[in-house]
């Protein structure tokens, strides 16, 4: 079986930790985001991959390469602009199949895809959506579903008299090649706007799933994503590697202090006497945490330096990034690549630090 991965976005809503990476390899716990989808579709039989990519794209290939680490084939298109979701799907048109699963690149998933599959050779549909479930309707576009699973209609963005159903588009389609004639070539098309709705009543079907899934488009999403792998709350190989606390520990990491799993610390990893790290926290490759610092819930990427006596909580350290001591990073803080804050810096309410800024002692104190 094969898949085509639609990873030709910025990423900006998820800058600065895409200023410097594309978002397809932002690192999430142990690898390249994308891994976690190339691991969830080798169980489901896929073997041969291919992934429009855009912004960067050589820093995607550089990364995952042929796919031979991943156990899958991999392949690569890169669109001269942005196409939309429907024109990227046209420009790869010569590297498919008959039929193809077509995935959204920003979704940490475990949908059924085998199930997915079987209920579209089942109907003989042209083109099967995998839906999920939302709790807030009102912020997505529904897909309607007739009793037989066809798709009978879409609403964009309801007001809640309109809500008629909970079920949004899951970003998974199983495609037959046909589907891409009604796709028009060399122009941005969204496949969502434009042709879905053109296959109402002629193929198009739903297909429910009570999977897991999380768009982890934004700084939120992201660190949500970390502590559902975490937990466990979506089936990844992560947790394989947990000992008896449920903690990730590289064989030469020296922790001299404490961590509290689940929790994920990298090769290189040094975490001084008197230091905690707790609360569904990654410490990535030759990450350093001083003495008396307290690391929670956080992502702290490799090569950086947490202070001594500093405080990171619910938030997102960029690659080498340096903390000075008694520093306090909260919730939603983003620090890009290279940041250095000085002693005493207080950063809160979701600022945004872009890579390579230096804060001098005391400079900001929210």
């Amino acid at each position: 079986m094969q898949a085509l991965i639609l990873a030709g976005g910025e990423g900006t809503r998820l800058r600065p930790l895409t200023a410097t990476v594309p978002k397809p390899v932002v690192p999430l716990v142990d690898r390249p985001f994308i891994a976690f989808m190339l691991d969830w579709l080798r169980g489901h039989g896929v073997d041969d991959v291919v992934i429009s990519c855009g912004f960067l794209a050589s820093g995607v290939r550089n990364v995952l390469g042929d796919g031979s680490r991943w156990g899958v084939s991999l392949r690569y298109v890169e669109e001269p602009r942005p196409l939309g979701t429907g024109g990227a799907i046209k420009f790869a048109a010569s590297l498919l199949d008959e039929r193809v699963l077509v995935l959204n690149g920003d979704v940490l998933t475990d949908l059924d895809l085998t199930a997915q599959l079987a209920q579209h050779e089942r109907t003989g549909a042209r083109l099967t959506l995998a839906l999920v479930s939302v709790e807030d309707p009102s912020a997505y576009g529904l897909v309607r579903l007739d009793d037989d699973g066809s798709v009978c209609g879409f609403l964009e963005k309801p007001s809640p008299d309109q809500i008629d159903t909970d079920l949004v588009n899951a970003g998974a389609y199983v495609l037959e090649r046909e589907v891409l004639d009604g796709i028009p070539e060399g122009r941005t098309v969204s496949i969502e706007r434009e042709l879905f709705p053109t296959l109402v009543d002629d193929g198009l079907y739903g297909f429910r799933s009570d999977g897991y899934w999380l768009d982890i488009g934004t700084p939120d999403r992201y660190l949500q994503a970390t502590h559902d792998i975490l937990d466990g709350a979506v089936r990844t190989s992560v947790p394989d590697a947990y000992d008896g606390r449920n903690v990730a520990l590289a064989d030469d990491a020296e922790v001299l202090g404490r961590v509290v799993g689940p929790a994920h610390v990298g090769s290189g990893v040094r975490v001084a006497k008197g230091a905690l790290v707790s609360g569904r926290t990654v410490l990535g490759r030759g990450v350093e945490v001083g003495a008396g610092a307290h690391v929670d819930g956080a992502v702290v990427l490799d090569g950086a330096v947490v202070g001594s006596n500093t405080t990171v909580t619910h938030a997102i350290i960029g690659p080498g990034a340096q903390l000075g001591s008694h520093c306090r990073v909260g919730k939603g803080v983003v620090l890009g690549e290279g940041v250095v804050l000085g002693d005493q810096n207080h950063l809160d309410a979701g600022a945004r630090v872009f890579p390579n800024v230096s804060l001098p002692d005391g400079a900001i104190k929210f």
